[in-house]
């Protein structure tokens, strides 16, 4: 299990604090998001280290049971459109890697059981790609 404290953008904290308990996930889940949101290490929106994964970037990560590799990217739930690889922040895979950085390893609860990635690569969305 992961015990690295998150790190997350002022705004993207009182967004997911805002939204949480509204949130459609699994009680695991919404049990280990609220705990990291609360011992999350906040920064200014312009400061956050631009290898984490927050709303509005672009992550790639790599499965590390079978190599298996995934982009996408962190929108509102408005914005998710998983044929254009746009997925919700409140998605169990975004809330998975949400305030990690590249190099990390998250485990997490899909539907299909406890899966470990890997993040290979976090880049930070322009305007006209989200």
């Amino acid at each position: 299990m992961n015990t690295k404290s998150i790190l997350l953008a002022k705004s993207d904290h009182k967004f997911l604090t805002e939204h949480l308990e509204k949130a459609v996930m699994s009680d695991y889940n919404k049990k280990r998001l609220r705990e990291e949101i609360k011992n999350a290490t906040l920064y200014e929106d312009e400061l956050l280290p631009k290898d984490v994964v927050s709303l509005y970037t672009e992550a790639k990560i790599v499965s590390t049971d079978n190599g298996q590799e995934f982009t996408f990217q962190l929108v509102l739930p408005k914005d998710a459109d998983i044929k254009k690889q746009k997925v919700s922040i409140f998605a169990p895979i975004s809330i998975a890697l949400l305030g990690y950085q590249t190099g990390d390893l998250i485990n997490w609860e899909m539907p299909d059981g406890i899966k470990e990635f890997k993040i290979l690569s976090v880049k930070k969305l322009t305007e006209e790609e989200f």
